[in-house]
């Protein structure tokens, strides 16, 4: 499997890809020495993953180096996101404790009943490429926080990262047969589902969650999917600073290049706010420096996949055939590297593909509407249902909006953040289930009650 740098086209590895017989050899040696690591105390198990975290931090300009080259964001943007695991982690780790213990529910003379998490055990976690350290930290550390055992195929485009993941783990000290990376693209993760996993993880796409679910049904185990976003944002018309508002959903549409699940994919904008959000909005994106990922100073680089570039091209031809006009951008950039113009399209309307599929990329369509009524119809035009978005001067006004949107996350005057402590989940074509929170540090246990007389 040949490793790709997106931003120079440059072959930068080759490695040897997964057979279904080297997974499941890896398989039965998680099998085998997972109660092993369920057995250590979660204390012991804490300690191990807190060593990891300071690895993290230790080894952070080789690992963001390595991150950049495979995935294309720039490097500051990888420090970022490095770091964004680390806290995520430090939440989990403080609350481990609470939710992962042993809960006495009832105690009285004679009855002691109690609930026990106890791990799954061999878990299959399938993970995405946009964010290799921030999704996979989400599934990968609570299960082995919780006594699992641990199959980890990272993103074919991410697949050098996940390689440093795996040594740091194992350097921090996770047992060499309690954690095992799966290489390899699709016909490696079509293997993975054959096997008899006591749990599947996967974030990345709609569809390919939808296969993932219908094939591992018969298993009756848990299978969580994070998947895709159509993120919605409304402005309104009492919000005060809206040159502030502008840059914020700006960054919240376009920070590592829109290829973000809770990335703004739809911004409506109140008729009375509308212009000069409009003027504020197009002067940030203007402002931006595009180039090689490794520049000091470089917001836009390029996208991690190739094949992406013609996804974004279709979105403008259909919006430009329906109406749209076209205000900054819309074209690859020529020369090497998988490059796109930042792309903003107004006058767009719900029918466009920009305001129904899933963008993944630098474009954003900003339509007009007359009031809460005409936002909130279209917010809750899709069939997706991860985050949603509203800027205003009135909490109960924004919240009244939120309660209206089937999504997993609302969010009042901000846009694309994940908070460890909050359950990252979605509705609809967005997923099932949920990550980060307590729930998702039990998402990778089995509770049993415990009735106990005597």
């Amino acid at each position: 499997m040949q490793i790709i740098n997106p931003a120079t086209e440059e072959v930068i590895a080759n490695l040897a890809e997964d057979t279904p017989s080297t997974l499941q050899a890896k398989f039965e040696t998680l099998k085998e020495s997972q109660p092993l690591w369920a057995g250590k105390t979660l204390g012991e198990r804490i300690k191990v993953i807190t060593q990891f975290s300071d690895l993290l931090e230790a080894n952070i300009e080789e690992l963001a180096a390595v991150l950049t080259s495979e995935v294309g964001k720039p490097l500051q943007q990888s420090r970022n996101e490095i770091n964004g695991a680390r806290a995520r982690i430090k939440w989990m780790l403080n609350n481990a404790e609470k939710y992962l213990s042993d809960e006495v529910m009832v105690e009285e003379p004679g009855l002691k009943e109690v609930i026990k998490y106890e791990p799954l055990g061999v878990v299959c976690n399938i993970s995405a490429w946009n964010y290799p350290y921030l999704v996979g930290v989400n599934v990968f550390i609570p299960a082995l926080l919780s006594g699992n055992a641990v199959m980890y195929k990272p993103s074919e485009y991410a697949t050098l990262t996940g390689i440093e993941i795996a040594k740091l783990l194992k350097k921090a000290g996770v047992p060499d047969e309690v954690f095992h990376i799966a290489i390899g693209a699709k016909e490696t993760g079509s293997a993975l589902l054959e096997i008899g996993f006591d749990g599947y993880f996967f974030t990345g796409s709609y569809k390919t969650g939808k296969f993932i679910y219908e094939k591992v049904a018969p298993k009756m185990v848990p299978c969580q999917l994070e998947l895709g976003g159509k993120d919605p944002l409304y402005i309104a018309d009492d919000v005060t600073d809206v040159t502030a508002a502008a840059i914020g959903t700006a960054d919240g549409a376009f920070y590592n290049n829109g290829q973000s699940c809770c990335s703004v994919e739809r911004i409506y904008v109140h008729e009375k706010k509308y212009d000069e959000y409009l003027n504020a909005f197009i002067t940030e994106v203007r402002s931006w420096k595009t180039g090689l990922p490794t520049v000091d100073g470089i917001y836009i680089s390029a996208l991690t996949r190739k094949e992406q570039i013609a996804v974004l091209e279709n979105q403008v031809n259909d919006a430009l055939s329906k109406g749209a006009k076209l205000l900054t951008g819309g074209k690859a950039v020529d020369g090497k590297g998988y490059y796109f113009e930042p792309t903003v399209l107004t006058d767009v309307s719900n029918d466009m593909l920009v305001m129904q599929e899933e963008s993944f990329g630098p474009i954003i369509g900003i339509m007009k509407v007359k009031d809460d009524i005409e936002a909130v119809n279209m917010m809750q035009d899709t069939d997706y249902g991860l985050t949603a978005s509203v800027y205003t001067a009135d909490q109960a006004r924004a919240e009244k909006i939120l309660s209206q949107l089937d999504s997993g996350s609302g969010y009042w005057n901000c846009c694309d953040r994940v908070s460890a402590a909050l359950p990252w989940s979605g509705r609809k074509y967005s997923g099932i289930g949920a990550t980060l929170s307590h729930q998702g540090l039990r998402a990778f246990t089995k509770p049993k009650g415990y009735h106990l007389r005597g």
